[in-house]
């Protein structure tokens, strides 16, 4: 009765409409040769149900955050090849992509044993399109606009003529500098391109290619020159001559896979560097665990990109992701979810202990590797807000006296750590030390986003607090926010209440010990919450809309742009039911995002405080692969062409027809 195949579940949706409230139904079938009673079902999302939901033909007996538990009506039995089928008619939010459905499901049994449930994906009533996975890969014409292949586009091409294609490069460092570029550049391409051979001796066929430092050049800029006798990079940094690299590498691989569509020039010059100095990616492992080799693997695919920072989003509510010595309990307890665990499944993970952590050794490899490839690293940990699994693991960060419940958006509850008390900061700052140590680039980014209206409404420690700091009038305000719902991402409304006067406070004393450490501390924008935090020595993520971010760099922070509406890849690349991916913030796909402008509209005061741009991948959504590969590519290239390129160098018609180069993280490479 445990095996696979011995219960099915299948999940529908159907809208609400004038006449009909909407209904999610799910539908267990018991495919085994023996009776059960006494059970429940388990599912998890991203759909979570609202906990005051009305549920026909069983009932919601717990729920956190989109993990569900329905019990069927007392003295139910499901005899064999028989069917129970309940609906719910209230959630968080509506459904509106096939990946928002359960995406896992359990029984928990009468003996308390689990079972594994198989399911399918939730099908929309009346929509049967077939479901998309995999990334969309643009086909490469027979003609295209320009000659050679490069993305993101350089700032100027002027190269003619066409040459025999080389079997490879055989690259002449002169210099430490060089040596490392070409040893950087060599090892990326033998990991992205296994078979090509695209770096090889002269005695193999390789092309003759001169490196060496130049003066008059930016930290990431480089010019290629091209004749008869082989190929000189220049540049006046080793990330310079690595991105040099870049390009003709790339030109390489569009003239050796469509010799008919490119050349590889005999003559002629590029000359390049970056429009943004921050060209960004964020990667949220807490949602969904992604190993140290397929971080591996995405940092070459940046570096393909010429991203130059990865944002690690290393905790979160779901888990808690990097080792600590000084607390292993939160990686003991924070890195795992499944059945009877402090963190329930999530999410799609099922009833078994799921996830995983990066232990220190696994962290220098992956910093060691994005140093290499021009990636300077920065650590995110969520705080005080998004804190679940953390709090599941140190719970001496929430006062013992607190009591009543406040949710966050994500439906999890009393999910912040509390700022009130001494053994936050003592414990927070062991953890950033360690961080510290761990992470060269000495910029830590500390999140501080939807922290719920009501955070600490309970704790009385907190309420002293805010006598001390705001009188009893704020204190007895906040009181009264007990048992509030936060039901916005962002909660616009924080700002000024007794949450934002103890996050501000929180927030400054964190910044001013990253200082002192030498640090540079990011933040969501939320950690402009009270105009505390030294601006100096620090930065902002603009994540709600251009304008949001427009006014917070004039009142003087520096910013990087990545509002959801277009730069947060879990969003759908449109709005068919058929895609995966989220919906609150809407959809973007590919040339939307390419043509999107971040910072329309913004002063020319403004713009010095622009730092550059971003793509964040949040991986609610992410439950396999291909979800992941459909949802980033070729997205995250049109963000690289944002920051790389200036604008009136884009070109749609050319990035489309190039883009089908580019490498993907887990499809199978087209040009192998």
């Amino acid at each position: 009765m445990t095996s696979k195949s011995a219960f099915r579940l299948e999940t529908t949706w159907a809208p609400a409409t004038a006449s009909e409230k909407l209904a999610y139904s799910l539908t267990l079938t018991n495919l085994s040769s023996k009776a059960i009673e006494g059970f429940a079902l388990c599912v998890s999302g991203p759909a979570r149900i609202d906990p005051a939901v009305t549920v026909e033909g069983g009932r919601l007996a717990e729920r956190l955050s989109n993990h569900s538990e329905f019990a069927p009506p007392d003295g139910f039995v499901l005899e064999p090849n028989e069917a129970w089928p309940i609906t719910a008619h209230g959630l968080s939010y509506p459904l509106r992509h096939w990946t928002d459905g359960a995406t896992a499901a359990y029984l928990v049994l009468a003996d308390g044993t689990v079972a594994p449930v198989a399911s399918v994906p939730t099908k929309a009533i009346g929509d049967n399109a077939v479901l998309k996975r995999g990334a969309e890969i643009y086909p490469v014409p027979a003609r295209a606009p320009v000659p050679v292949s490069i993305i993101p586009w350089p700032q100027t091409v002027a190269v003619s003529s066409r040459r025999a294609v080389p079997q490879g490069l055989a690259l002449r460092p002169n210099g430490a500098a060089a040596a490392d570029a070409a040893g950087a550049f060599g090892t990326l391409v033998d990991s992205l391109f296994t078979v090509e051979g695209i770096v090889r001796n002269e005695a193999e066929g390789g092309l003759p290619v001169e490196l060496g430092i130049a003066d008059g050049f930016g930290p990431e800029a480089y010019a290629i020159g091209f004749s008869a006798d082989g190929v000189a990079v220049s540049a006046g940094t080793k990330t310079g001559l690595f991105y040099g690299l870049v390009t003709l590498g790339q030109i390489l691989r569009g003239a050796r896979s469509h010799p008919e569509t490119f050349v590889f020039p005999t003559e002629g010059e590029i000359r390049d560097q970056p429009a943004l100095g921050w060209r960004g990616t964020h990667l949220d492992v807490a949602r969904q665990f992604y190993a140290t080799a397929e971080i591996k693997t995405f940092l070459r695919i940046l570096a393909w990109n010429k991203l130059n920072r990865f944002h690690w989003h290393l905790s979160d509510d779901e888990a808690w992701r990097v080792e600590i010595s000084a607390y292993p309990e939160l990686t003991q307890v924070g890195a795992w979810r499944g059945h009877g665990l402090p963190v329930p499944p999530l999410l799609g993970s099922g009833p078994e202990p799921s996830g995983g952590y990066y232990t220190k050794a696994a962290v220098r490899e992956v910093v060691q590797l994005a140093g290499q490839l021009g990636i300077e690293v920065v650590p995110e940990i969520d705080v005080p807000g998004h804190c679940y699994a953390m709090l599941q693991a140190i719970p001496e960060l929430r006062d013992p006296g607190e009591g009543g419940e406040y949710f966050s958006v994500q439906g999890f509850p009393n999910n912040c750590i509390n700022p009130a008390r001494p053994e936050t900061y003592h414990v927070l700052e062991k953890i950033l030390d360690e961080l510290i140590e761990l992470f060269p680039f000495k910029t830590i980014h500390i999140g501080a986003d939807e922290v719920p209206l009501g955070a600490w409404s309970g704790s009385l420690q907190a309420l002293a607090r805010l006598t001390e700091v705001g009188g009893e009038g704020l204190a007895a305000a906040h009181a009264k926010r007990l048992n509030v719902v936060t039901n916005t991402h962002g909660a616009d409304e924080i700002d000024g209440s007794g949450a934002a006067v103890l996050q501000a406070e929180f927030l400054q004393r964190i910044q001013s010990f990253l200082a002192s450490r030498g640090c540079i501390t990011g933040g969501w924008q939320e950690a402009a919450h009270g105009n505390v935090i030294d601006k100096q020595k620090s930065y902002l993520c603009g994540w709600r809309t251009v304008e949001a971010s427009a006014a917070l760099a004039g009142e003087g922070y520096a910013m990087v742009v990545c509002p959801g509406q277009v730069y947060y890849l879990d969003m759908a690349n449109s709005p068919a039911w058929s895609e995966p991916g989220a919906a609150w913030a809407g959809w973007s796909d590919p040339e939307k995002l390419y043509g999107f402008d971040p910072v329309e509209g913004w002063t020319d005061d403004q713009k010095t405080k622009l730092l550059g741009v971003q793509a964040c991948i949040w991986s609610e959504p992410m439950t396999d692969r291909a979800v992941f590969d459909r949802l980033v590519f070729p997205r995250i290239s049109a963000l690289a062409e944002t920051g790389w390129t200036r604008p009136e160098r884009k070109s749609w018609e050319r990035f489309k027809a190039l883009a089908g180069l580019m490498p993907v993280l887990y499809g199978a490479n087209l040009l192998v």
